[in-house]
């Protein structure tokens, strides 16, 4: 059978499906397994996914959705699993704005319930079903060159991770590196590579490059990371400078980022550690893990750093840098340099 679908998520967006696709009745339930579905009501909030150009789009009743089925566990949105049987005609949900699909077993009340969908196929081609890991980029092995590394983590989703790693690569862009940027935990979205990019980033991959839809309830995600990063030179097409790369969600969670922090070569690739805490509570609690786990920390940012207040508080008691992403880029992404390049420095020598 084949359909023309209303929107296509991004989630899919390495497939390259066509405005055209092909469906089969039958639906094998893995994770990545790429789904056609339709809407079954229409929503106030929460109400929108990322087509895979990244623009945004409403969903209404009706609609013929691409998606893929993956799981979540946002503390400040849904959690959803993979069923593990899955038929056309059965009702799901739609977990994130990317298009990832499974079946909500709790909700936020600040986005509502998610949006339930039905089930109309699998999507396939010559005759075999599709998942987002068919387009998966290769690995490059372990003798691929990997850049300096800027790691910016968080205590918790929301927390300004993703303002730091782009003042990062516009900053040190504007001041003549060659920068490439990563998204190695979280649940698929285009947005966040697409901002890194528009802020200067020659190349960003993201574990939904790896044929991942979400890095949730993986036992070990290291080995993820460290492919994305052996591909990066390959994919800009020359040698980078340094690489930022963002952590989604928070450092205690399950998106797996302790996993890839913990890891011994990883860590050893570190060339400098920012992290984004909402308080000051949070950066306290940041900085005792990070130094339970043997980990170098060079800045906090976030909202715990809005002032005086809690840039005092994290030099003077904590030990660490701090600085503001929002308030004082400039200055920010000097101390970040300062570290990263020092600490490269001193690696090599």
């Amino acid at each position: 059978m084949k359909i023309r679908p209303h929107k296509i998520t991004s989630v899919v967006n390495r497939l390259d499906l066509g405005p055209e696709v092909t469906y089969s009745r039958r639906v094998d339930a893995v994770s990545g397994q790429v789904l056609v579905v339709r809407a079954l009501e229409e929503k106030r909030v929460y109400d929108q996914v990322e087509l895979t150009t990244g623009r945004m789009a409403h969903v209404g009743k009706g609609d013929v959705l691409v998606g893929a089925l993956g799981r979540r566990d946002a503390l400040r949105g849904f959690v959803g699993r993979i069923p593990a049987q899955i038929k056309a005609g059965d009702t799901i949900h739609l977990l994130n704005l990317g298009g990832v699909l499974g079946e909500a077993v709790s909700e936020n009340r600040d986005v509502g319930h998610s949006l339930r969908v039905e089930v109309l196929g699998m999507a396939t081609r010559d005759g075999e079903g599709v998942n987002i890991a068919d387009a998966a980029i290769a690995d490059n092995g372990k003798g691929a060159r990997i850049p300096p590394l800027i790691v910016v983590s968080g205590t918790c989703m929301n927390s300004g991770k993703t303002v730091a790693a782009c003042e990062i690569i516009a900053g040190l862009t504007q001041r003549g590196y060659a920068v490439g940027g990563a998204k190695l935990t979280g649940v698929a979205a285009v947005r966040d590579p697409l901002n890194m990019q528009d802020h200067g980033a020659l190349e960003v991959l993201t574990f939904q490059d790896c044929g991942l839809p979400s890095t949730a309830g993986i036992e070990d995600l290291a080995p993820v990371a460290k492919r994305i990063l052996r591909a990066l030179d390959g994919e800009a097409g020359q040698e980078l400078d340094v690489v930022v790369a963002e952590m989604g969600d928070g450092i205690i969670g399950q998106y797996g980022v302790d996993t890839i922090l913990r890891d011994p070569e990883f860590k050893g690739w570190i060339s400098a550690h920012v992290l984004a805490a909402n308080d000051l509570v949070a950066a306290w609690g940041g900085v005792r893990w990070m130094r339970e786990n043997d980990l170098v920390l060079d800045v906090i940012a976030g909202p715990a750093t809005d002032n005086q207040v809690g840039m005092r508080y994290v030099r003077e008691e904590l030990g660490v840098g701090a600085s503001n992403a929002r308030t004082d880029p400039d200055g920010f992404v000097t101390l970040v340099e300062e570290a990263a390049f020092s600490r490269s420095a001193a690696r090599g020598s």
